[in-house]
């Protein structure tokens, strides 16, 4: 099989391979996370209302993030394994079948959604903003294609190992969103209609730039060409059986901070609520470099699990958790240490002056929830990457939804210690349910290596 420069650094040392494709994964996921709060300082300005009905779209936004991510992890974990077996025949063919299945998703979620945006919207309780929601939501809906197609297209340069080209239009959609957004809402009035146009013209120059190295420029591993495209249902049926469950993944993890929010309501009232808001938004951002490591991972297991190189998909889940976890220890270390500096992002005015002293006590116990991510995102990601996404949504669902908020019940209310009960179930669940996690792929890849070894 020919190669290149990027195809054999994915094929060859797992840790040289992580190395190099995870820290652009990270500058990337930043740049976004930094974008969406940077998107609510601006639309903020516009007033309550418009951020209120900006808050009401954004888990419909999420769901469409969530399918493009999902189909990009699918797309991503095909192509890396026909790549690992060395296929280019069918590595180039998976990648025309993904681009096609992109298409297909994007116009099915643009039609459903536009069909019961107002009666979704109503139902999530954005009646009394619901002009400013639909008319935010009809432009963020209505370039669905732009939207959902570009991480779809990142998953499939991140297979072959061009990491440049599979993060820096995602860099360029955030940093253009970033230039627009301000441009739009204040300079032109076009107030939140502009915060939607702004978030939907930046992916969609990525897209045309990925397209550009695709179709014009033609230097990519991966052909488009319509003579390496053959229709095979089998394999639009092994992309969705990893991208259907990735998605999924993240409807979960949004159910159960509705769940959490209610919990919380009952036992400390709203404020607590706010202070959950704000302190997870940090944490979130203290997972990342986990999360772009696990995401690393997918491509260089599907490559390990392709060429039947099982140590090589073992040193993958090992390793991506060592340097995961190193890196989550610092991070852990940093937010205690300046959880009172970090606190006060959020509670810069008169009547957010009170909340700083709770969101870093919070940041103080939930920092440690951060040094379990390492373990389930890379045992998740690796079972990803070698085809087995229902695996993973099972162990992502049983750790999130059962776990977590069992044992947050528990301690919250069943041992009255409310608030602080309530963090604590969610780090012991989570901190249980990851260690379960990494344990299912260590048996999982030792049953390869076994069986092989029978087989020889």
């Amino acid at each position: 099989m020919e190669k290149n420069e990027n195809v054999e650094m994915i094929t060859g040392d797992p840790k040289k391979a992580i190395n190099k494709l995870s820290i652009p994964i990270i500058a990337s996921m930043f740049l976004i996370f930094a974008n969406n709060i940077i998107d609510s300082i601006w639309v903020a300005g516009l007033g309550a209302e418009p951020l209120a009905a900006l808050g009401y779209v954004t888990p419909l936004f999420m769901i469409m993030v969530g399918f493009g991510n999902g189909l990009g992890a699918g797309g991503n974990s095909l192509i890396s394994r026909y790549i690992g077996a060395e296929d280019k025949h069918s590595a180039n063919n998976a990648a025309i079948h993904n681009l096609i299945l992109s298409f297909i998703v994007s116009i099915i979620i643009t039609v459903i959604f536009l069909t019961f945006l107002k009666p979704l919207l109503v139902l999530m309780g954005a009646s009394s903003v619901l002009d400013y929601a639909m008319e935010y939501a009809f432009i963020i809906f209505a370039w669905t294609f732009g939207l959902l197609v570009p991480p779809i297209v990142g998953g499939a340069f991140r297979a072959e190992g061009d990491i440049k080209r599979a993060t820096v239009p995602i860099a360029l959609a955030a940093i253009i969103n970033m230039i627009l957004d301000p441009i739009f809402i204040y300079v032109l009035n076009m107030g939140i209609a502009g915060a939607a146009w702004a978030t939907a013209i930046g992916p969609f120059i990525s897209l045309l730039l990925m397209f550009y190295w695709i179709f014009v420029k033609k230097d990519t591993y991966l052909s488009y060409s319509r003579k390496d495209f053959h229709n095979n249902f089998k394999m639009y049926k092994d992309i969705l059986v990893v991208g259907i469950p990735a998605s999924l993944e993240q409807l979960v993890l949004s159910v159960l901070t509705i769940f959490v929010n209610y919990m919380l309501t009952i036992v400390s009232g709203p404020t607590s609520v706010a202070v959950y808001t704000a302190g997870w938004r940090i944490v979130n951002i203290g997972m990342l470099p986990a999360i772009g490591i696990g995401t690393a991972a997918i491509s260089v297991a599907g490559v390990a699990y392709g060429a039947r190189k099982y140590e090589n998909l073992r040193v993958t889940a090992r390793y991506a958790v060592k340097v995961a976890l190193i890196a989550s220890i610092i991070v852990c270390i940093i937010l205690y240490v300046f959880a009172n500096q970090i606190a006060l992002i959020f509670s810069y005015s008169e009547n957010s002056a009170g909340l700083a002293p709770m969101i870093a006590g919070f940041l103080q116990i939930m920092c440690l929830f951060i040094l379990y991510v390492p373990f389930g995102a890379s045992a998740g990601n690796v079972f990803q990457g070698v085809g087995k996404g229902t695996i993973s949504f099972f162990l992502t669902t049983f750790r999130e939804f059962i776990l977590v908020l069992i044992f947050a019940y528990l301690l919250g209310f069943t041992f009255h210690m409310g608030e602080f009960g309530i963090y604590c179930g969610m780090l012991l669940g989570g901190g249980i349910g990851s260690l379960i996690c990494y344990a299912c792929i260590e048996l999982y890849i030792n049953k390869l290596i076994r069986g092989r070894e029978h087989a020889v």
